[in-house]
């Protein structure tokens, strides 16, 4: 049975301990207020995501701009003249759950739609393993990627070439192989017992990679 783990924060703690793989996590704060202030100070747009979820429940992107404050929850934003308003909405909306507050990746697009990456990785007798490397493209509306909400599913080098034609397609797969099979290695020193691992990865304008989160029970 291989081990799970369903906290998001441990999981990216975990990786933020190894240079080489922290240069490719967006910042991520617990959520509070005086972190989503500094953090939207500071990046204008973040993601507050659930500490334990998946397939993109709970996702809700909350940006800053011109002195307004808003969020957009499932095909939902709301408009606040003020942070605290702002604030006081987000609270009851996310209920009781724990949240985390990470930095937004303004992600390649596909005609205005945000598509990032899903890199499945299994152990088997023979070692770590990959089985898929997909490109999810989202629904029109939505800023998130997950299938489960009506994303679209594409070959990563499909993926690549149509949101970053500019981009060497090849190299740029092979740098996502690299980096999960560096991340992997950590994860398994980290919390012994996993045996199956799927990576999320934004990629930015400039083709750069961001760890988006990791998954023990990736679908």
């Amino acid at each position: 049975m291989s081990r799970q783990l369903a906290s998001k924060w441990r999981k990216t703690a975990a990786l933020m301990k190894y240079p080489v793989a922290a240069a490719h996590i967006p910042q991520t704060k617990v959520f509070n207020s005086g972190n989503l202030m500094y953090m939207l100070q500071r990046y204008g747009m973040v993601y507050i995501k659930p500490v334990v979820g998946g397939g993109g429940y709970g996702v809700i992107r909350v940006s800053s701009s011109g002195g307004a404050f808003r969020y957009t929850h499932m095909k939902v934003t709301r408009s606040f003249a003020s942070f605290t308003k702002m604030y006081r909405s987000l609270v009851r909306v996310k209920a009781k759950r724990r949240y985390i507050i990470q930095q937004g990746i303004h992600l390649a697009t596909i005609h205005g739609r945000p598509v990032d990456y899903r890199v499945k990785v299994v152990k088997t007798g023979q070692g770590w393993v990959f089985r898929s490397l997909v490109g999810r493209l989202a629904r029109p509306g939505l800023c998130v990627t997950n299938l489960s909400k009506g994303g679209t599913m594409l070959s990563g080098k499909r993926a690549l070439a149509l949101s970053l034609p500019h981009i060497a397609n090849r190299y740029k797969r092979q740098e996502m192989r690299s980096l999960t099979l560096t991340c992997t290695h950590i994860m398994e020193s980290q919390f012994p017992g996993i045996g199956q691992l799927g990576f999320d990865y934004g990629l930015d304008q400039s083709g750069r990679i961001w760890i988006l989160e990791v998954n023990t029970r990736p679908q």
